[in-house]
């Protein structure tokens, strides 16, 4: 910018407006950069999850692992998961703060936008649409699951979380939870990817893109849904014992000895 556009701009009362202008725009990488971090740890989370998938020996092992179990000699810290569930709790608000600058703040906005949405038949209209729903929903449904995980983290292993499933008839509300989370996810990556990453891809081949990782995601989080709620099932006679794997006692055993 020349010196002559810089006295003009600064005659004209537009050199606080300019800086003040910035401020959407960071708070835009804030809430991309958030989303995106919350993204990788739902990848995460997903994959240890089910890890039940493998057999329950090798679910109890992964959550002992993030326990300390095989750090400390054979001796479980649940706080160190809970440590990570207020991190992640923490993130969950800044993203969910930032996000709401952007939702319609009166049902004459939600109606206008909606009449804006069903005259332009655009698909990206429509999927930031579905983001407002389903974030919405999960503002209510992950931070009750946060606070179960925080307060309660040693129920964490294939009978306490089977237990939830069929004991407690929570199936329903984790499968509400699966279908918001990864409707969410998978379009909020796609509009990161649109307006950070690849800009001038083609939005038909990162749609597809997207709709795969949703569907990948979504078949793994039904199978392991479904596997807790048959571990739920098969132990509902005894829902307070807690699962610990045969070699797992025989160690503690000899090491008694």
């Amino acid at each position: 910018m020349s010196k002559e556009e810089d006295v003009l701009i600064n005659r004209a009362g537009l050199a606080d407006k300019v800086k003040k202008s910035r401020l959407p725009a960071r708070l835009d990488l804030l809430q991309s950069l958030s989303g995106l971090l919350l993204f990788l740890f739902m990848c995460g989370h997903m994959f240890f999850v089910a890890t039940i998938l493998l057999g329950r020996d090798v679910m109890w092992a992964v959550t002992k692992f993030f326990e300390g179990y095989f750090f400390t000699g054979g001796k479980s810290y649940p706080w160190i998961v809970s440590i990570v569930v207020g991190i992640v709790a923490v993130l969950f608000v800044v993203h969910a703060m930032l996000a709401v600058r952007k939702f319609p703040s009166s049902y004459k906005q939600y109606r206008a936008y909606r009449v804006h949405m069903k005259g332009m038949q655009h698909g990206d209209t429509t999927l930031w649409i579905w983001q407002v729903y389903t974030g919405f929903a999960l503002f209510f449904l992950a931070s009750a699951h946060l606070y179960q995980m925080f307060f309660w983290p040693q129920n964490i292993g294939p009978y306490g979380s089977g237990g939830r499933m069929w004991t407690d008839m929570l199936w329903p509300y984790y499968l509400i939870m699966l279908l918001a989370i990864e409707l969410h996810g998978g379009i909020g990556i796609y509009r990161l990817a649109i307006k950070w990453c690849i800009p001038n891809a083609p939005r038909a081949t990162l749609r597809k893109m997207k709709w795969g990782l949703t569907a990948f995601f979504l078949i793994i989080g039904l199978l392991t849904l479904a596997a807790y709620m048959k571990i739920g099932y098969d132990h509902r006679g005894n829902p307070n014992e807690s699962y610990t794997p045969s070699w797992a006692v025989q160690s503690v055993n000899e090491g008694s000895k």
